[in-house]
Order: structure tokens, then C-alpha cells, then sequence
């Protein structure tokens, strides 16, 4: 399914899937979404692009091996759940604070730290998965 006109199209649909996933991850804790579905559509972008492409090509252009990404987003999790252990509250209980940054405030949670490792790990996972799937075919 190499067409020239699927080969045009995949790199715009990508990107707006991708811009869409971040989207979706980052207003998933105030309304559905969150980093499950977001890592989801980010992986099908990846997919999308692997059978435009090739999986090679979606190698060279992802910066981190798929793998990479999802255990720093593991990492990420995990951490976002031991930094509640510091204030002496129960493990994943949400924390919330905010940063003044160029004048404006900013507010952080663990909450959202917790959503974007997920979003790795999903996105890293479901990636590797299906880079697997079109180089075995393509083999």
C-alpha cells in the first residue's frame, strides 16, 4: 500500500495525529483521554508512517530506540508515585503545585507526570510492537 498518494499524505496525517495525541494526553485529567488513548493515536501515527515508508525509515526518524521511550516512561511513573512517599502520604496520591515562569503561573501535578509516562510507555510499547509486525513483513 506504497501509493503515491498515501506516501503524500502520511507525513500531514502523522503530524496532526501526533499534535492530536498530545492534545488528548494533556486534558485527560480534567476530561476523558488522558495517556493511554493519547499513546495510542501517537503509536498509530508511528504505524502509519511505517507503512507509508517502511519501519527503517521510521527508525532513522525516531530519535530514542521505541524501547527506550517506554522504560523512561516507566521511570516516570514510577517516580511521579515515590514523590508522595517524601510527603508522607499514601503512594500515587496526587500533588499539585504551581511555578511562576516569565510572569505567568504554571501549575504542575503528579497527576500529569504520572499521565505522560504512561503516554511513553504506551506509545514506546505499541511503537516496537508494530515496527516488529511491518519489518517481518516486509522481510
Amino acid at each position: 500500500m506504497r501509493t503515491l498518494i498515501f506516501r503524500t499524505a502520511a507525513p500531514y496525517l502523522s503530524s496532526l495525529m501526533l499534535l492530536f495525541s498530545v492534545f488528548v494526553l494533556l486534558r485527560g485529567h480534567n476530561e476523558p483521554g488522558g495517556g493511554f488513548i493519547g499513546g495510542l493515536i501517537a503509536a498509530s501515527a508511528f504505524a502509519i508512517l511505517g507503512i507509508a515508508y517502511g519501519a527503517p525509515a521510521v527508525r532513522r526518524a525516531m530519535f530514542f530506540h521505541p524501547m527506550a521511550i517506554s522504560g523512561f516512561g516507566l521511570f516516570l511513573s514510577a517516580l511521579s508515585g515515590l514523590l508522595s512517599y517524601a510527603f508522607r502520604v499514601p503512594f500515587l496520591t496526587g500533588l499539585w503545585t504551581s511555578v511562576h515562569i516569565l510572569g505567568v503561573e504554571v501549575d504542575f501535578s503528579t497527576v500529569m507526570f504520572f499521565d505522560i509516562g504512561v503516554y511513553l510507555v504506551v506509545v514506546g510499547s505499541i511503537t516496537s510492537i508494530a515496527l516488529a509486525l511491518e519489518e517481518r513483513e516486509d522481510g
